[in-house]
């Protein structure tokens, strides 16, 4: 499986962002892509006052996507999104999966939210505006089980044992918008960790650069195979890396290093 990672500099304008992603979804379909994975909030990173309002899982975002995934005969996720949430005052951080036909694969709702408080950094409550989501996961693309996530679940490795233990992941996406302070010093740590405890591949798209209002993300693209080798990284621009994800490497690793077999707990 060929793998595509998006590196996005998502701003305030939606139509904008939304063109550079399908320019980007364009050349990883030209470069002989299985599997394109955009960043989180692919189509909006600005102020406030200026999200665009919340959708439905078949509403204009999801209709984008999947008519790309169709026109390129690509696996597409999409990214995430402000999905329509329980009530007036929260969306969802939702992703959507699409196959080479256009048709919705998955949805997944990003379950842990981003509530820090950095002085002289960032205050940030993403649960003040967003709804967490509840269910796992695993997805087959292509024969391979795919586990989603979003940015901040990254932290969270019960999440990731989950997706490889119960669903029998071998691939794990993770589409982010990694603060910048954050991601200098954890952001390779975590997706190098997440790949060898669970002993998949880790496939993570980032957003890069500066965005409305303050904010810096960390880019740095990459996939970390289940050995916790980086194969491909990102430079510090907005584009696409690529991969060959080795599945024979996968099922050899785990069987000379039984980890996930001889867990105990």
């Amino acid at each position: 499986m060929r793998v595509a990672v998006c590196q996005l500099n998502a701003r305030a304008d939606r139509a904008a962002n939304l063109k550079f992603a399908a320019e980007l979804l364009e050349r990883a379909a030209a470069g002989g892509a299985d599997l394109a994975v955009l960043p989180e909030y692919t189509d909006y990173l600005g102020p406030a006052a200026g999200l665009p309002r919340p959708e439905p899982v078949d509403g204009e975002y999801a209709q984008h996507f999947a008519d790309l995934a169709q026109r390129l005969n690509l696996w597409v996720l999409a990214g995430s999104f402000h999905e329509t949430g329980p009530d007036p005052e929260h969306t969802y951080n939702t992703s959507l999966l699409f196959d080479r036909s256009g048709a919705l694969a998955a949805a997944y709702r990003k379950i842990h939210l981003y509530d820090v408080e950095i002085p002289g950094r960032v205050s940030y409550q993403e649960s003040a505006a967003v709804a967490a989501g509840g269910q796992t996961v695993v997805v087959p693309v292509e024969g391979v089980r795919v586990g989603l996530s979003i940015c901040y679940d990254l932290r969270f490795p019960e999440l990731y044992r989950r997706l490889a233990a119960e669903g029998e992941a071998q691939v794990l996406l993770v589409p982010a918008a990694f603060m910048a302070h954050t991601g200098r010093d954890h952001w390779e740590v975590l997706l190098r960790a997440r790949a060898i405890e669970n002993q998949c591949y880790v496939v993570a798209a980032g957003q890069i650069g500066d965005h409305d209002p303050g904010r810096t993300c960390y880019g740095r693209s990459m996939v970390v195979d289940p050995w916790g080798t980086v194969v491909a990284q990102a430079p510090d621009v907005v584009g696409v890396t690529f991969a060959d994800l080795d599945l024979d490497r996968l099922a050899a690793i785990r069987q000379e290093l039984p980890s996930l077999a001889n867990r105990r707990l």
